[in-house]
């Protein structure tokens, strides 16, 4: 089974016959480092050496990050509001 959902870091690019070989092994579940959560549950999933970060656990870092000393700028608030889905 072929997983789109995750993207694994520092990996060197595939070729199409090993993404075929890759195809036709059933993939175990990746699971985030944060909050365990399988790939099956989440968007998509950062898979690096020896840790990895679901998309949801990736966002929250990033609004810890804008957000820890001071207001986030109109254009940081706007891509917080559309990934929480939150309406302007």
């Amino acid at each position: 089974m072929s997983d789109d959902k995750v993207v694994s870091l520092g990996s060197k690019k595939k070729s199409s016959e090993e993404k075929s070989q890759e195809d036709n092994i059933v993939s175990e579940p990746v699971y985030c480092s944060f909050c365990k959560r399988p790939n099956t549950q989440v968007i998509k999933m950062v898979k690096g050496p020896g840790v990895n970060i679901c998309s949801e656990c990736a966002m929250i870092a990033v609004q810890y990050l804008i957000l820890q000393d001071r207001m986030p700028s109109a254009e940081a608030q706007h891509i917080l509001d559309a990934f929480w889905g939150k309406a302007r």
